[in-house]
């Protein structure tokens, strides 16, 4: 019983939300090549970004399955506008078709710089993960300087 309203509710979102979706982009842009490319940019990376950090803390401190699934789930969420519009992009279906023909009329340049927006925020998020990695690298490399220099002050000189 769960897997058929499962599917029903998938049809039912595969044929409503590109068409919805499209047009709620749509409104915004109004048409405007500028106003299609920034929205494009700002959800694009906002709604990642936002998700990759989620995902980046929340992983550090939940250790259980069942947290980690549920953080997944969040991370979804936070993440549905970029999905829907993969959805459009990707989708096989009428309802896709029709989101794509809505955005390339009323939201020109959305769906491209959607796509940029996204790699704009992961490449943000791996510098970011890189230069932390590298600072606590460099202060654990101090902190064993400072130890072994401590050792010799305190050590008899050998020579």
């Amino acid at each position: 019983m769960t897997i058929v309203l499962a599917l029903i509710v998938l049809l039912a979102g595969s044929a409503f939300l590109p068409r919805w979706w499209s047009h709620r982009v749509a409104d915004q842009a109004n048409g405007s090549f500028t106003s299609g490319i920034g929205l494009g940019l700002f959800y694009g990376f906002a709604f990642t970004l936002v998700a990759l950090i989620v995902l980046w803390v929340g992983l550090r401190r939940i250790r259980s399955w069942k947290g980690r699934l549920l953080l997944l789930g969040v991370a979804l969420l936070i993440s549905s506008p970029n999905l829907l519009t993969l959805g459009i992009v990707l989708g096989p279906g009428r309802a896709a078709h029709a989101g794509e023909r809505t955005l390339d009329v009323d939201a020109p340049g959305f769906r491209a710089s959607s796509l940029i927006g996204f790699l704009i925020a992961v490449l943000v998020v791996l510098v970011i993960g890189m230069m932390l990695r590298s600072r606590r690298r460099s202060r654990n490399d101090a902190d064993a300087l400072r130890r072994e220099l401590a050792e010799t002050r305190r050590s008899p000189d050998d020579h």
